[in-house]
């Protein structure tokens, strides 16, 4: 079994991710995923460094067995199966309670040992289940828009409100609370959370259909993208993860 060791001035060595840097083109392609704010898929990969698409994947994919990138591919509703998107593993991520990672680890369990069926809509399906649940739990009465709010919060996402400019609403989710179980299956792990944007809405009485999650949307965090209008300010009260507005 691998142990971590210590170097000269005491820094931990991980022989794993240690060896997954021992060839120039993997640091050459950590390099440039480092650089690339919204990370990179094999395409640009490949065009960036002359390597065959096959031989991108291999490399970027070790560095994703290494801890050292994450993969995860865009959701909600585009048609076929968007390309993989390789970004910089954050390593400051604040945990999902316990109860929370085990039940979506079960989860994940459970859908790889299915042999039919989309995997991708059953894990939305799963999710949509688990954030009606998990919205039940919240003040009754609340606009949709605090009760997502709430749920995102409550799995330790740190959403916030983004203003996009054209009057429709974002919210971006600054950490990942699930982000070893990404490593494992990114395609289930990021369909359970769309499952859960849409349940805790259609809980609120919102339409859930048009919500969208889009993993690294933007330089620092996941996009979920509604389909409701930008909400106005109110005097006397702050969304939660919403900046006051300046007076």
């Amino acid at each position: 079994m691998e142990t971590l060791r210590t170097g000269p001035v005491g820094e931990t060595i991980d022989p794993h991710r240690h060896r997954a840097l021992g060839t120039e083109s993997r640091v050459s392609i950590l390099g440039i995923v480092r650089a690339a704010e919204g990370g990179v898929t094999i395409a640009e990969v490949g065009e960036r460094t002359g390597l065959h698409p096959s031989t991108a994947r291999a490399h970027l994919d070790r560095l994703v067995g290494a801890g050292l990138l994450v993969k995860a591919r865009a959701s909600g509703g585009q048609p076929g199966r968007p390309a993989w998107r390789y970004r910089l593993a954050a390593g400051n991520e604040a945990p999902a309670p316990a109860p929370y990672r085990a039940l979506a680890a079960a989860l994940l369990d459970h859908l790889s040992r299915r042999t039919g069926g989309d995997v991708r809509a059953e894990a939305t399906r799963a999710g949509q289940d688990w954030g009606r649940h998990l919205a039940a739990a919240t003040p009754p009465g609340a606009d949709p828009l605090d009760t997502l709010f709430e749920v995102l919060r409550s799995l330790g996402f740190s959403p916030r409100l983004h203003h996009s400019g054209d009057g429709r609403t974002e919210i971006h989710l600054h950490t990942c609370p699930f982000l070893e179980l990404v490593k494992r299956n990114p395609d289930a792990i990021c369909n359970l959370h769309v499952g859960v944007v849409r349940g805790a809405l259609e809980h609120a009485g919102a339409p859930p259909a048009g919500a969208v999650v889009e993993p690294f949307g933007a330089p620092d965090a996941c996009v979920v993208r509604l389909a409701l209008p930008e909400p106005a300010p109110a005097r006397g009260r702050r969304r939660p993860g919403v900046a006051p507005t300046p007076r």
